[in-house]
């Protein structure tokens, strides 16, 4: 049984699988998320240890004000304690993860916090380059997609061709502003197929950074 820890958090705790240990009690692929709260806060500790591992500001990396990461901290993780919090934050990438901010909100189908805070760090991590679901350090794409469809139902009902999710928002912004992003009018004869509608599989950016962190104290 997880026992909660009261003694003060610091970013040497190790490998971002060990911090979401700290968190939750468990290993990622090990954890119950069958329940609609425990997903969620699984969801958050997995964005919390990948924006973690690497680096800089954690809340700018989560696209959430500081205020907004203490909040979430103390709503799901209120025995971890002593996050290393930083004002500063990631105006390279402030206006394109605002607009899929807005794009999630406006599309949200639960009430509260939590899906706000899903909304900004969602937005956030889409801007970075790899699989959306490997940059929330999630699992697999299939918790991505039923993140979205928890939270942002609206919106990810119409993803009904399964389009790669990054790619679905921006065209959803794009039609929303008139503009066409595809070169040709039915996807099925488009040679950037692959990159829409391509599998996204592999292993998650969590187990990948503790293998490779495994490796070198070898």
């Amino acid at each position: 049984m997880f026992t909660p820890v009261e003694d003060r958090f610091e970013r040497s705790v190790g490998s971002p699988a060990a911090f979401y240990r700290r968190l939750t009690g468990v290993d990622p692929a090990a954890a119950d998320i069958a329940a609609d709260a425990a997903f969620d806060r699984h969801v958050f500790a997995c964005t919390l240890a990948v924006a973690l591992s690497e680096g800089g500001d954690l809340a700018a990396r989560l696209g959430l004000a500081p205020a907004a990461l203490e909040a979430l901290a103390e709503a799901h993780f209120p025995h971890v304690r002593g996050l290393t919090l930083r004002a500063a934050g990631d105006a390279a990438h402030d206006d394109e993860a605002a607009m899929v901010r807005d794009l999630l909100v406006a599309h949200r189908s639960q009430p509260g916090r939590d899906t706000l805070w899903l909304a900004a760090i969602v937005a956030r991590r889409a801007v970075e380059p790899n699989h959306l679901w490997e940059d929330l350090g999630l699992n697999a794409r299939t918790e991505l997609t039923r993140l979205l469809e928890r939270h942002f139902q609206p919106l990810a009902v119409r993803n009904t061709g399964n389009m790669r999710w990054k790619r679905f928002f921006y065209r959803t912004l794009c039609e929303a502003d008139g503009l066409v992003m595809c070169t040709t009018p039915v996807c099925s004869a488009c040679g950037d197929f692959e990159s829409c509608f391509g599998e996204e599989t592999g292993e998650s950016r969590l187990a990948r950074i503790r293998r490779a962190s495994e490796v070198v104290r070898i």
